[in-house]
């Protein structure tokens, strides 16, 4: 016989609900448990499991670790959902990063899309990326798009959103691409800012974005945090 904590008829659950149901169901653990690993109201995790619910970023958190998962799981990790298709958040406020904020988001390296004119047109590829001295760097295939980009005008884009709560940031780099090719000045970026490239196959020609403009925009969180969220410790 099931509790009423344990009922199923749920009434069109979101996905966030529909995914940790399942983690819980597949750990065998009672809503109670997973409240109380999560310091949150078991009455709220019930809501949660049934109806669509918008939380925030600690909650998440913690009913991640509850269900020894991550975040990222439990939002589904962008598995089968095309960005962009949240609804406008009035709880955010857009603003403008001035240059050293842009630099902040950037200097920690990662993926970004290098934008230049090829000959069908505009493109923008994606590279694996470090900061060093200013400059962005990256490797590449010698006889790729973005080595015969060298002494050319690109963009460089990075940016950073959550779909969930309709935030995050962008950073846009206007700059001459150019080839690296001093043996001393490659060894000094391999030891320092080697981006190492997903993408398979010989990426051994260094490039180099050095920016004429930098601009971004953030999003953030305007206002108090969203109510229901169960209690805490």
């Amino acid at each position: 016989m099931k509790t009423t904590n344990e009922r199923t008829d749920t009434a069109d659950p979101g996905d966030l609900g529909r995914r940790a149901a399942r983690r819980r169901t597949q750990l065998g653990l009672t809503r109670e448990l997973v409240a109380e690993r999560a310091s949150l109201d078991p009455g709220f995790l019930e809501h949660l499991e049934t109806h669509p619910v918008v939380v925030g970023v600690g909650t998440l958190t913690r009913l991640a670790d509850a269900l020894d998962t991550t975040v990222t799981d439990l939002l589904g990790g962008g598995r089968g959902v095309l960005s962009g298709r949240a609804r406008a958040n009035a709880r955010v406020v857009l603003e403008t990063l001035d240059p050293a904020g842009c630099w902040a988001k950037l200097t920690p390296g990662g993926i970004g899309r290098v934008i230049l004119t090829a000959p069908h047109g505009l493109v923008a590829l994606p590279v694996n990326y470090r900061v060093l001295d200013s400059t962005i760097l990256y490797r590449t295939g010698s006889e790729g798009t973005l080595a015969r980009a060298a002494d050319g005008e690109v963009a460089f884009e990075v940016d950073q959103l959550d779909e969930l709560f309709a935030t995050g940031w962008s950073v846009l780099v206007n700059g001459t691409a150019s080839t690296v090719s001093d043996e001393d000045a490659v060894r000094r970026l391999r030891r320092h800012a080697d981006p190492h490239p997903w993408a398979g196959g010989a990426r051994d020609t260094w490039m180099r974005i050095r920016p004429t403009g930098i601009s971004g925009r953030i999003i953030r969180p305007n206002g108090p945090p969203v109510i229901g969220e169960g209690r805490t410790r």
